[in-house]
């Protein structure tokens, strides 16, 4: 028997099985998507219209500890591909292992900075030693799964938009060769943006590209670098993510729809970016900083076709109805939609003081100089990745506290327990009353999220990245707590002691309430009047809530209930009110259009 032929591009149209195939993509990342809703997503995704499946891979998540993998429940990636085969749906694995994605760090695990002379993304040796370990471990969970051996996967892509980074002529070849000698032989494909495809070019790799509106020339742009190959947008973006504090990114419906049927009529393939964005559960979400730093909201909605918690939108329906006229059978019938509530409102009853929660803690520590997260003896000297750290010193005077830019991203103040201010990028300064006692300082230093795209990916080490001075004089005998809050913290905090709600409480700390459920169903918490932190619910880091928006709400999957009680706890800074509360819908705050000025900024 001859090998079935995959996916080629051998001329101006795609090949599938020797006959001409349009890709009709949509993404959904199995990490941001409860699994119990995988086949949902993807039926819903098939009953579009799109017959191929995209998604990263995330490394950070599946090695979060040096040779440590993780491949099962919500990361069993071999299972999301092979759920997509049965369904019917082709497969585009994009396994970095740079994803972007707004994602901590781009996916890449934070333990990789503990190199002081690290260099991500090029041919340094600390780098490729830890990609091919990784790869000897990922790529052979993947080759199954090819289209030559009956698999569902029909292309690979070579790293992510390499060519808007390009700091090393060999990197992509490096990783071509990674891919191939591990066995990986379906058709291979770069993607990137209008000017990061003159950089972002490997031989024998094809060339896609990345785009929202047409009238910058990126089609023809790529179609005069690549001639007589197929053209393919690899992600359309049907929307945009947000940062916090800044209002939730839409994308207009009808536009969205007459540029891709304008695309299809020239025979361009397509891949939705997002089709589903689902959620950055956890605190995995990633930043943006061009000269100023800016973190991603937990939410990851997109204003895609499909809702953060799986609902059809004006989006969807109108694309059903473009896409029914590309595909030769009949499509199937969109599932129903999941029912949600807005539960009554908990009261709160429990609550503990974080200085009261300290012994929980991952790991104390004790050093001369402050030590960065990544650099603390944490999960087995991998470091810190992600959460909280409170530095302690004692001081015997006042003056200006100067954080020299060192705090990264933002540090609580205190003084005996007593909050005095806030350090961050744009405050680096607090006074501190004179007083000849001695006293403790204390920082509570947040990772809010590290950046995912663009030069500074290099120095996005976590917590006290260097001296902080007072009156000058760096401060030194730092005590240092990890308070990365993983479920294990969260179970360590319910044998201590709780106090009740009815004494004023000492900020920050953690809050507890029971919601009683009958039957299980999605909903969102909401917090009104409580201020900035994090919430869990039977142990599961929903992501952060922030009053400064845009997001409001945060989604809770029915299948993370259960009948009976479920516990909710949530970490506040510095503002508690009464009762949590719950949404029917989400809230995404304030909105405004996706603008053109957005992609100057990307290209």
């Amino acid at each position: 028997m001859s090998a079935r032929e995959g996916l080629r591009a051998d001329s101006t149209h795609f090949t599938l099985e020797g006959a001409p195939f349009l890709i009709l993509g949509g993404s959904i990342h199995y990490f941001r998507v409860p699994k119990a809703y995988w086949r949902d997503r993807l039926l819903k995704l098939k009953a579009c219209g799109l017959n191929t499946l995209t998604t990263y891979v995330p490394w950070n998540q599946h090695e979060p500890e040096r040779g440590v993998y993780l491949f099962q429940e919500q990361l069993d990636m071999e299972a999301y591909i092979r759920l997509a085969g049965e369904l019917g749906l082709w497969v585009i694995l994009r396994p970095g292992p740079y994803i972007c994605a707004e994602w901590d760090l781009g996916g890449l695990p934070s333990w990789l900075l503990q190199d002081k002379k690290m260099k991500l993304r090029t041919t340094y040796s600390g780098f490729t030693s830890a990609v091919n370990s990784y790869f000897d471990n990922l790529i052979p969970r993947i080759t199954p799964l090819q289209f030559k051996n009956g698999g569902p996967i029909i292309a690979v892509q070579v790293e992510n938009e390499y060519g808007s980074y390009a700091k090393d002529e060999q990197y992509l070849s490096f990783i071509k060769e990674a891919l191939l000698s591990r066995g990986i032989s379906e058709l291979l494909l770069t993607s990137d943006n209008h000017e990061g495809l003159k950089c972002g070019r490997v031989d024998g790799v094809l060339q896609t590209v990345n785009l929202q509106k047409l009238s910058f020339g990126d089609v023809q742009h790529l179609a005069e670098l690549q001639p007589k190959k197929p053209l393919m947008v690899m992600e359309y973006w049907s929307g945009w993510f947000d940062v916090w504090g800044e209002p939730h990114h839409v994308f207009a419906a009808q536009e969205m729809i007459s540029i891709v049927r304008e695309l299809l009529d020239r025979g361009i393939s397509i891949n939705f970016y997002m089709f589903h964005g689902g959620t950055n559960f956890g605190f995995m979400n990633g930043a943006v900083d061009f000269g100023t730093y800016k973190p991603q909201t937990s939410s990851y909605d997109y204003d895609a076709p499909l809702t953060e918690s799986g609902d059809y939108t004006t989006k969807y329906h109108l694309l059903r109805n473009l896409l029914s006229t590309y595909n030769k059978e009949p499509i199937s019938e969109p599932p129903a939609v999941q029912s949600r509530r807005a539960y009554e409102p908990v009261v709160v009853s429990h609550y503990i003081s974080l200085w009261e929660t300290l012994q929980c803690a991952e790991t104390h520590f004790r050093a001369d100089d402050p030590i960065s997260m990544e650099n603390l003896p944490a999960n087995h000297n991998n470091g810190q990745s992600y959460g909280y750290t409170l530095y302690q010193t004692d001081i015997y005077s006042g003056g200006e506290l100067n954080s020299r830019n060192h705090v990264h991203d933002r540090a609580l103040v205190f003084i005996d327990r007593e909050l005095i201010g806030v350090l961050d990028y744009r405050t680096q300064r607090v006074k501190i009353p004179h007083s000849k006692s001695e006293r403790i300082l204390s920082l509570l230093v947040e990772n809010c999220g590290r950046v995912n795209y663009g030069p500074a990916l290099d120095s996005q080490q976590k917590g006290l990245i260097g001296d902080i001075t007072l009156q000058d004089v760096p401060l030194k005998k730092f005590s240092m707590y990890c308070l990365d809050m993983k479920t294990s913290f969260i179970n360590r905090l319910q044998s201590q002691k709780w106090m009740s709600v009815g004494q004023k409480p000492s900020y920050p700390a953690f809050f507890r309430g029971t919601l009683v459920v009958d039957q299980p169903t999605d909903t969102f918490v909401k917090l009104p009047n409580w201020s900035k932190g994090v919430v869990f619910v039977n142990g599961q880091n929903l992501g952060r809530h922030w009053s400064v928006g845009p997001q409001k709400t945060l989604y809770l999957p029915g299948p993370w209930l259960r009948s009976g009680d479920n516990e909710i706890i949530v970490f506040e800074e510095l503002k508690a009110a009464e009762t949590i509360h719950f949404a029917e819908n989400p809230e995404y705050g304030k909105t405004i259009e996706v603008s053109t000025q957005l992609f100057c900024t990307l290209i």
